[in-house]
């Protein structure tokens, strides 16, 4: 039993080698998160603030960036990563899952050593690009390569490890950012930058270590290869029936794929590519838009504005919270199913946004100066755990499966760039809010001064994740990603009623006879799953 969920019986071989990889592979998470949480704290330390400054000065008269400048370090990053995730393919596709985490992990070291490095905005701004360009290689590359080896009965839980890993570094970011906020001098911020390293020595040397997914490997060709992987995965002999049946599903799938010719971007908006794309897109977008990042990248600032003294603190616990809120996630991803999760998570989501932006509007004002009044310190405490409660539906649901979901929908002719450009469109969002929040949010000429109104608008977009799940996210619990593809081709199947579609042939039926003799799971002819080959057909 794994996250509380048993192992179906007859599944030959052992599942924790496959487990444990995936769980280690989403370490590259730890990256993700620490890199995005840590210009939180950095952005409001004093010593910062006064180094990088170019002679701006706050409300208080204190040496400080500027809203613009603020906007352009944390938005940088975001813009990195956008670019980094559209790579990701010519990596993953051309050197491999396995060598493309590696090489992604050097390309997030350089930027580490340019902001370690850093005493002035320019340079500092490389840094945060180049960090960001490493950070959205791994942010594509992690899923596909979990999806790629997990077990099909455990594959949910595997992969939403990775936002475990996140929210792990977004903690790890919190903590190291309180321990050096009070020092004065460059110690401050270079050693929560410097701390990265490790992160990031520790996933190369682990995959130095790891097999290559067995699917890249028949992509490639080399069946022996994916033969020797699959069986170290599994803990079974490569010439075991087990791997070779898995291995034949696949290969069939694949030749199947590459019969109706090769498939490059354009292709994963055609025929039945289409909703697949939109649907990964949307889900990646939609996670950005109930505000996440705003909590995690300028949630620190926001506290301090809103009058709270110990906003590091709040901080650490908003942390604390996303991290164990993301356990239950990981159970009821294979548990309960995507569809139920996602729904759940959008309405709690929803109702807390509301609650925040009402308690947050009525209880606080501004004086002349654009300085917050709190006019009920009780309605403004209540405010913080409303967004405390947020974070758990967030992280309990949406955090985690957004990357489940994509890692899952694409066939693998398509996989690697269908992911890159799911993973492009949640960073395009993620920098898009970076770039404009301090412009929403702030106080002055040219800014829009919205303050707690702000949560409003991810009120309005928690609500749109409501429908959006339930027209468009297809149930794909317990299924391997060869009967995910099958699904997604069946004209008969939609997404609200995708909990109750089983499969009905396998692709090495399809390959061995013609679309009237295919074969059911347990190796019977089945002849009414010609028109779902008629319909696959079409759409590819």
């Amino acid at each position: 039993m794994t996250f509380g969920i048993s192992k179906p019986a007859g599944e030959a071989g052992a599942a924790w080698p496959a487990i444990a990889i995936g769980a280690f592979v989403a370490f590259g998470g730890v990256l993700f998160g620490y890199d995005t949480g840590t210009i939180s704290g950095i952005l409001a330390m004093d010593h910062w603030r006064e180094l990088f400054s170019t002679g701006y000065r706050d409300s208080k008269g204190h040496l400080d960036v500027s809203p613009s400048q603020s906007s352009a370090i944390v938005s940088i990053l975001s813009a990195g990563t956008f670019f980094g995730a559209l790579a990701s393919p010519l990596l993953g596709d051309n050197i491999g899952r396995r060598w493309g985490l590696i090489a992604s992990c050097w390309v997030f070291n350089v930027g580490v050593v340019l902001q370690t490095a850093a005493t002035s905005l320019p340079l500092f701004l490389a840094g945060r690009f180049f960090a960001g360009l490493g950070v959205g290689l791994l942010s594509a590359l992690v899923p596909l390569y979990q999806s790629e080896t997990a077990p099909k009965w455990i594959r949910g839980a595997i992969v939403g490890a990775y936002q475990l890993a996140i929210t792990i570094g977004l903690l790890l970011a919190a903590v190291v950012d309180n321990a050096t906020r009070l020092r004065q001098d460059t110690g401050s911020y270079r050693i929560p930058i410097a701390v990265q390293f490790a992160w990031s020595i520790i996933l190369i040397v682990g995959m130095f270590l790891l097999p290559e997914t067995p699917r890249y490997l028949i992509k490639r060709g080399q069946m022996d290869k994916a033969a020797a992987a699959l069986g170290r995965l599994r803990r079974l002999p490569r010439d075991h029936a087990a791997v070779r049946d898995e291995l034949a599903e696949v290969q069939a799938n694949h030749q199947y794929e590459m019969s109706h010719g090769q498939a490059g971007y354009l292709d994963c908006f055609r025929g039945g590519m289409l909703k697949r794309q939109l649907t990964g897109m949307g889900i990646q977008g939609l996670q950005q838009l109930t505000g996440i990042n705003f909590i995690f990248y300028y949630g620190t600032q926001y506290f301090l504005n809103s009058g709270i003294s110990n906003a590091f603190t709040i901080t650490l616990i908003t942390s604390c919270i996303n991290v164990v809120s993301t356990l239950p996630g990981l159970y009821g991803t294979d548990a309960w199913g995507r569809r139920p999760l996602l729904l759940v998570g959008a309405i709690g989501m929803s109702i807390s946004q509301l609650l925040v932006a009402v308690l947050g509007t009525t209880t606080t004002g501004q004086d002349s100066d654009g300085n917050v009044i709190v006019f009920n310190v009780a309605a403004q405490k209540a405010s913080i755990a409303f967004v405390c409660l947020y974070i758990f539906f967030f992280a309990s649901s949406w955090g985690p499966l957004a990357w489940v979901v994509t890692g899952e929908i694409f066939p693998l002719k398509h996989r690697a760039r269908g992911l890159s450009m799911t993973t492009a469109t949640n960073w395009l969002l993620n920098w898009a809010i970076a770039y404009a929040t301090p412009y929403l949010v702030n106080y002055g000429e040219g800014y829009a001064n919205l303050q707690s109104k702000i949560f409003f608008i991810w009120f309005g977009c928690c609500f749109l994740c409501i429908a959006f799940v339930y027209f468009m996210i297809y149930e794909t619990k317990g299924l391997s990603l060869e009967e995910v593809d099958e699904m997604y081709a069946d004209k008969t199947c939609v997404a609200w009623r995708s909990a109750s579609w089983r499969p009905k042939s396998t692709f090495q039926g399809r390959t061995e006879g013609d679309s009237n003799s295919l074969k059911n799971h347990d190796g019977s002819p089945n002849a009414e799953v010609t028109a779902v080959e008629e319909a696959r057909t079409e759409k590819v």
